[in-house]
C-alpha cells in the first residue's frame, strides 16, 4: 500500500501507452497531483516535451504533437475540454479523467470532437495527492469543509471527498469493511456515501478477497483538536509549521539572504534519498545528519580538484551531474535548517513548546496557568503561538470550576489581540470541547486512564518537547489488537460480526484535516509492525495556522 508508487503507476502507463513526442495537459487539480509524483526530467525521458494547463487557451498549435490530457472531471475542466477539441491544438488526443466520468459527460465530448482527434477516453483513479508512501490529501482547503454548521459538510466539499476516498481505494485495489468514529455526524454521513458509492460502482471495487478484509477508519479531527495545535520538532512536520509546505514546494522567499536558486523548494521523499532518510528526525538529529551530508559533499568535491589525467576529466565529467545534484541538494538542506534554527530561536519556540507539551501531557493546573501567563504577557511571543497556548489551556481544563478562561481572553483583549481572534477561544470548545469528544483526549477521566498515562510517562520520551502522541495512536493499538469497540466505532453495514482477527490493510481517513505529526506516527507504525499496512489520509494537511482558519469558520 504506497500511495506514491499507485499515482506513479497511473502517471506512467498513461505517457508509456503513447508512444512518441507528445504534450500533456493538466488541469488546476491534477496538476499538483503529478507534480508530487514525476518530475518534469522524468517526463522529458518519456518524450513528453510540453506541459501546461488546459485552462491556457495561448498556446500555439503543434499538430506533430499527440496530447495526454489527466484531467478532474469537473464541470469546469470538461468545459476547458470541449473548446480544446472544438479548435485542437494537437493531432492526436488521449483523454485520461481521474474519477468516474458521467455517461452525459462522455456523450458531449464525442459531440464536440468534430475533427476526431480523440483517440483514447480512460479513467485512471489517482485523484489524490500522495505526500508520503503512506500519507495522502485530498488538497481541500480547511476553509471550505463546513456547510450551514459545524456538523454539516459544505455539499461540494463532501461529493468531492467520497470520489477521493474511493479513488484512494480504487487505486490501492481495496474494498474495505468502512468503520467510523459514531459520536460524528459528518464521518457518518461520508462512511455512508463512501459505502453506496462502492455497492454503485460494483464491477469497478471486484477485487479478489482477502482472508482479513481491509479496514477503512474514518475519523473526525473534532475528537483530537490538540495534535494540530502543538509546535513540531521534527523535520518535515517543522517545515510545514513554520514555513508551509503547498503540494511538496516550500517558499523560501521571505528568509533573510536567501539565494534566488533556493527562493522555492522542493521536499518529496520519492524524489530526495536524504530527505526521506531525514524526514522524521527531531531538530538534533537532524543536525548530524545534515553534516554528515555536507561532509559526504566535501569529500566528492576534494575528490574532484585532483584532476590530472584524461581518465580523470572522464570520470569528472561523468560524474558531474551526480555531483551537481548533491551539491544543489545539500544548499537545499542546510539553508531550510539554518531557517528552521533561525525561526526557533527568534520566536522562544523551545520555551512555547514546553508549556505546550506540558499542557497536553501532564496537566498541572497551578504551573500551566502561571506559565501561559508568562508568554501572553511577554512581547517576544507571537500571537499565533498566544492564542494557541490559550486553546491547549482551555481544552485541557474547559471542565475543571476553578479554570482562568475567561481571564486568559482578557489578557488577550489587553495586549490588542483582535477580537476576531481571541474569539477562537469559545468556538474551539463549541467545535471540539470535552462534550463534543468521543474518547478521553486527556486519559484524566478514569483512575484507570491516569495510571496508564503514569506508566506511559516512566517508559521515557526522545525528550520534553516530544511527549506528545496523537489519540490516533491509541485509536490504531486498539484497532490492530482488534479491540476497538464496535460501540464506539461502528461499522457502515451494522454487521454482527465484526472480525476480531488482526486487520492487515488500514486505510485511515481523518474529516477535517490530518497532521504531519500522525503521519509519522503511522510510518513509526508501518516500520516497526510487521504483516499491518497502513495509510493515512485527510482533506487536508494541517499545521497551527490552518487550523485555526478551520475554526474560525464556525465562530458564528
Amino acid at each position: 500500500m504506497n500511495v506514491i508508487k499507485a499515482v506513479q503507476h497511473y502517471v506512467d502507463k498513461m505517457i508509456d501507452d503513447v508512444p512518441g513526442m507528445k504534450a500533456l495537459l493538466l488541469d488546476i487539480e491534477t496538476t499538483p497531483i503529478v507534480s508530487l509524483v514525476m518530475t518534469q526530467s522524468a517526463l522529458l525521458t518519456k518524450e513528453c516535451y510540453l506541459i501546461d494547463r488546459v485552462d491556457n487557451r495561448n498556446r500555439g498549435k503543434m499538430k506533430h504533437l499527440k496530447c495526454i490530457c489527466f484531467l478532474r472531471p469537473t464541470p469546469e475542466t470538461i468545459r476547458y475540454l470541449i473548446d480544446e477539441l472544438r479548435d485542437p491544438a494537437y493531432g492526436d488526443y488521449f483523454l485520461y479523467f481521474s474519477n468516474t466520468m458521467m455517461k452525459s459527460d462522455i456523450e458531449r465530448l464525442a459531440e464536440v470532437d468534430e475533427h476526431e482527434v480523440v483517440r483514447e477516453v480512460q479513467e485512471y483513479f489517482g485523484d489524490y495527492q500522495a505526500i508520503n508512501p503512506d500519507f495522502f490529501s485530498l488538497g481541500i482547503p480547511s476553509s471550505e469543509l463546513f456547510g450551514d454548521n459545524m456538523e454539516s459538510w459544505n455539499q461540494s466539499t463532501f461529493d468531492q471527498t467520497v470520489r477521493g476516498i474511493s479513488s484512494v481505494l480504487l487505486s490501492l485495489k481495496k474494498k474495505p469493511l468502512i468503520r467510523y468514529e459514531g459520536a460524528s455526524v459528518m464521518a457518518k454521513r461520508l462512511a455512508i456515501e463512501v459505502q453506496r458509492n462502492i455497492k454503485q460502482e460494483g464491477q469497478l471495487f471486484d477485487f479478489r478477497r482477502p482472508d482479513t478484509p481491509p479496514i477503512l477508519l474514518i475519523l473526525d479531527r473534532r475528537n483530537d483538536p490538540i495534535t494540530p495545535l502543538l509546535t513540531q520538532w521534527t523535520y518535515q512536520a517543522m517545515v510545514h509549521e513554520l514555513i508551509g509546505i503547498h503540494h511538496g514546494r516550500v517558499d523560501m522567499s521571505t528568509v533573510p539572504d536567501i539565494r534566488n536558486e533556493l527562493k522555492e523548494i522542493v521536499l518529496s521523499p520519492d524524489q530526495d534519498p536524504f530527505f526521506e532518510k531525514s524526514m522524521y528526525l527531531n531538530l538534533g538529529d537532524l543536525g548530524a545528519n545534515i553534516k554528515q551530508h555536507v561532509d559526504e559533499y566535501q569529500s566528492k568535491a576534494n575528490s574532484n580538484r585532483n584532476i590530472e589525467s584524461i581518465a580523470d576529466m572522464k570520470r569528472f565529467v561523468e560524474e558531474y551531474p551526480e555531483f551537481r545534484k548533491l551539491s544543489s541538494n545539500v544548499s537545499k538542506h542546510v539553508a531550510l535548517v539554518s531557517e528552521l534554527s533561525r525561526r526557533v530561536a527568534q520566536e522562544n519556540l523551545l520555551r512555547i513548546s514546553e508549556v505546550e507539551q506540558g499542557i497536553a501531557c501532564n496537566g498541572n493546573h497551578s504551573n500551566d496557568l502561571k506559565a501561559v501567563q508568562q508568554l501572553i504577557e511577554d512581547p517576544n511571543v507571537d500571537d499565533q503561538s498566544k492564542i494557541c497556548l490559550v486553546l491547549l489551556y482551555a481544552l485541557r481544563y474547559e471542565s475543571s470550576p476553578n479554570n482562568s478562561i475567561k481571564a486568559l481572553v482578557g489578557m488577550l483583549d489587553n495586549i490588542g489581540i483582535s477580537e476576531q481572534k481571541t474569539m477562537l477561544v469559545p468556538a474551539i470548545l463549541r467545535y471540539a470541547g470535552y462534550r463534543q469528544r468521543q474518547d478521553d483526549l486527556f486519559s484524566n477521566q478514569t483512575f484507570l486512564s491516569r495510571s496508564k498515562s503514569a506508566l506511559k510517562g516512566l517508559k521515557g520520551v526522545e525528550n520534553v518537547y516530544t511527549q506528545h502522541t496523537p489519540l490516533l495512536g491509541e485509536t490504531l493499538d486498539q484497532l490492530i489488537k482488534a479491540r476497538l469497540k464496535d460501540t464506539s466505532y461502528p461499522s457502515v453495514d451494522g454487521t454482527a460480526t465484526m472480525p476480531r482477527e488482526r486487520p492487515q490493510d488500514i486505510i485511515v481517513f481523518m474529516v477535517g484535516g490530518a497532521t504531519f505529526e500522525e503521519a509519522r506516527y503511522v510510518a513509526q507504525l508501518n516500520a516497526s509492525t510487521p504483516g499491518v499496512r497502513i495509510v493515512l489520509g485527510g482533506t487536508c494537511v494541517h499545521n497551527a495556522k490552518s487550523f485555526l482558519e478551520q475554526i474560525s469558520q464556525i465562530q458564528n
